[in-house]
């Protein structure tokens, strides 16, 4: 566990008398798929009222939460893409890494699927199908964990589909919400986080084609930025919401999200 600070009920111990207007807040670096589920707006206010904290979430891709937390710009990180989190604790930006939760990514398209991938349970095989037959695929292309994924994708496909980029390969540079908003528009294939699909009101002609491969597993992890590297960052108020989160009332928060009767993720905290 963390060499910093004490147990969770000592933790918020430190805050629980805060008085309204006191600057016990701390900055959460996180997803837009945390975010766009509506997964915050159900678990922050459970750990607000446990612990006299508000958490202040910046909602961007991984890849920028995680340039942003090694800035020093936050507490906590909240991401999806193990090895740029195990990273930014071994280059001393973190203090330890813990699972948190998980769900999986998926592949969309339109429902004519030119492809021909309904119904595939290997998601490079049907990445490689999929640029076989030349059809639309729209990227977030912006380093996000689910961009980080679907590189992952196309390398195991054996396909460079950059070198395709605007032709039948759409980088949109965007978030999720915005890039299914693309691939609905454009009739395109797109690999998406389940929770924002499920919660994705604009779907058009969209259908899910590929589901189920071990390799579109999402796992969620969770940092304390490192203290002694920025003297700004509120370790205890910190360290005090990663307890939360690990204890069982969080993982039942977490388990307990769910949109028309379906849960978006899965806590696995250790």
């Amino acid at each position: 566990m963390s060499r910093l600070l004490p147990s969770l009920a000592a933790a918020l111990a430190l805050t629980a008398g805060a008085a309204a207007g006191d600057d016990s807040f701390i900055v959460l670096q996180s997803t837009t798929s945390t975010r766009n589920s509506g997964l915050f707006d159900r678990i922050l206010p459970m750990f607000a009222e446990a612990s006299g904290i508000e958490v202040r979430v910046v909602a961007v891709g991984t890849g920028q939460a995680i340039r942003n937390a090694a800035n020093g710009d936050g507490d906590v990180l909240l991401v999806h893409a193990r090895d740029a989190e195990e990273a930014f604790v071994a280059e001393g930006y973190g203090v330890e890494r813990f699972d948190l939760m998980y769900n999986d990514f998926v592949i969309l398209g339109p429902s004519a699927d030119p492809a021909g991938v309904a119904g595939m349970a290997d998601a490079p095989a049907a990445l490689a199908a999929i640029a076989r037959a030349g059809a639309r695929f729209a990227s977030r292309g912006d380093d996000s964990g689910t961009h980080r994924k679907e590189r992952d994708l196309w390398r195991m496909a054996g396909v460079d589909p950059v070198a395709s980029s605007g032709a039948w390969y759409l980088e949109t540079g965007s978030g999720m919400g915005a890039t299914l908003n693309t691939a609905a528009g454009l009739d395109a294939y797109v690999l998406s986080d389940r929770a924002t699909w499920i919660v994705f009101g604009n779907r058009g002609d969209l259908a899910l084609h590929v589901e189920g491969d071990d390799d579109l597993f999402n796992q969620y992890g969770v940092i304390l930025v490192d203290p002694e590297r920025f003297g700004h960052v509120k370790a205890a108020e910190g360290q005090a919401f990663i307890d939360w989160l690990l204890s069982d009332a969080g993982q039942a928060a977490i388990a307990g999200h769910r949109i028309a009767g379906r849960q978006l993720f899965f806590p696995n905290a250790k």
